[in-house]
């Protein structure tokens, strides 16, 4: 048992928990596989709102290949946490909003998809798993063909950086080690200039 005042061990496990689910949504949206199975417990379930039912690992198994395409493209948020604990272990419920991009007879389109998310949750060796998932979805709004231009037509998103799948994508270059000779960044020093006027962005 923890020395810990009961108070600020629950916040500490709130916090992990709620770490644990963004991890999670993190996970799918760069393809992670690795760190998406390391999120479950073993022998966990998930119940995935109509679509899948039965061990975790297996749904893992049926999205995988989808998840690690490098064109797929998917947004996940995660909103209106709640968590009740109970020693080792805990129920949550989540928010999810996600952003999803298909291509259906060779017309790619934009939807958003909201869902909720109940998971029962267990601490093994002092980290939190999800032992059971259960999802729900709520509603979807459909957003028409992929824009070929962004904000207004201001912005050409083949010109932009855009994010990558696992081990590619920035996050995964840790944490950088200080240096003196680090000079800090500017927005001058990259030779753009941002501006909140009407226009929204200048270059």
């Amino acid at each position: 048992m923890s020395d810990l005042d009961p108070a600020v061990q629950a916040l500490l496990d709130k916090s992990e928990i709620t770490e644990l689910l963004t991890r999670y949504l993190r996970a799918i949206d760069r393809g992670d596989i690795a760190a998406l199975r390391a999120c479950y417990a073993d022998g966990a379930t998930e119940e995935h709102g109509g679509i899948y039912a039965g061990p975790a690992q297996g749904y893992i198994d049926t999205i995988e290949a989808a998840l690690r395409h490098p064109r797929a493209v998917g947004t996940h948020t995660l909103s209106n946490v709640l968590i009740d604990l109970a020693g080792d272990r805990a129920l949550s419920e989540h928010y999810v909003l996600a952003m999803t991009r298909v291509k259906v007879d060779g017309v790619v389109r934009d939807c958003l998809v909201a869902s909720r998310i109940i998971d029962d949750l267990e601490r093994h060796d002092g980290r939190w798993l999800i032992a059971r998932r259960r999802l729900r979805f709520d509603w979807s709004q459909e957003l028409g063909p992929r824009p070929q231009m962004w904000v207004g037509g201001q912005l050409d998103p083949a010109k932009l950086l855009h994010g990558a799948k696992f081990p590619d994508d920035p996050v995964y270059d840790g944490i950088r080690a200080e240096s003196p000779d680090d000079a800090p960044f500017s927005a001058e020093s990259a030779g753009k200039t941002v501006s909140a006027g009407a226009s929204g962005v200048t270059s």
